[in-house]
């Protein structure tokens, strides 16, 4: 029986990455067939994104998120601060857009090593009200958790698409599908009172104070 130290799974984002990835047999066969099925791919993650900020655009929850500044974003204009007023071709919503191609991009180039951990982890972390971001976008978790269903849906859509043979398409699916489980863990890890024991003082305001407001009540926007 191998031993996990929990301290180190809410402080150390490798060693968190490591055990989810090690519970779920997310290894070296499923980074190969992500790799594999790259290429095809790219050309699909324009259709991907217009896809996903065109669900968001359905709803005004989801919406209303959009029109805020997105942390890093230097507007050319006047950020849209009404959401009634934000169209799709907005310059913060084509910014967003393109944050969002480069995740992917991400996804399916880089090695996945620990900057590359890290930089999921920094993904799920701009969704939340810390202290160490610029941007005040706060997602309820809920959201995230349905765009992540509603992006992997679309994903398996896309491979299916591709018409590669049984088994390469089978094993693709699966990599991304324990990909975005793996991106979510992180996103929970700044939404629930787990660990808050080991969490820095300002982490652990947040923390405290995002769970009052309910468990499943604080979260998300970087694909938002």
């Amino acid at each position: 029986m191998e031993h996990i130290e929990r301290s180190q799974l809410y402080t150390d984002p490798v060693y968190r990455f490591q055990y989810v990835a090690k519970f779920m047999d997310f290894g070296d066969e499923d980074v190969d067939a992500i790799k594999g099925a790259a290429e095809l791919i790219k050309p699909l993650v324009p259709v991907v994104v217009d896809a996903v900020y065109s669900k968001l655009h359905k709803f005004d929850i989801t919406w209303d998120t959009m029109a805020k500044r997105h942390e890093g974003y230097v507007p050319k204009e006047k950020v849209v601060e009404s959401s009634a007023e934000l169209k799709e071709d907005a310059e913060q919503i084509k910014f967003r857009k393109d944050m969002l191609s480069k995740y992917f991009a991400r996804l399916l180039d880089n090695p996945y090593d620990e900057r590359m951990i890290k930089y999921l982890e920094y993904v799920a972390r701009i969704h939340t009200d810390t202290p160490t971001k610029k941007s005040k976008i706060n997602v309820d978790l809920i959201h995230i958790n349905a765009l992540l269903g509603y992006v992997e849906t679309v994903l398996i859509g896309g491979v299916k698409s591709l018409n590669l043979d049984r088994d390469t398409e089978y094993k693709a699916i699966v990599a991304f599908g324990k990909l975005l489980w793996i991106q979510n863990d992180f996103f929970i890890k700044f939404y629930c009172r787990d660990g808050a024991e080991y969490l820095e003082p300002a982490e652990t305001t947040t923390t405290v104070v995002v769970a009052s407001q309910g468990f499943f009540s604080r979260l998300w926007s970087f694909f938002f």
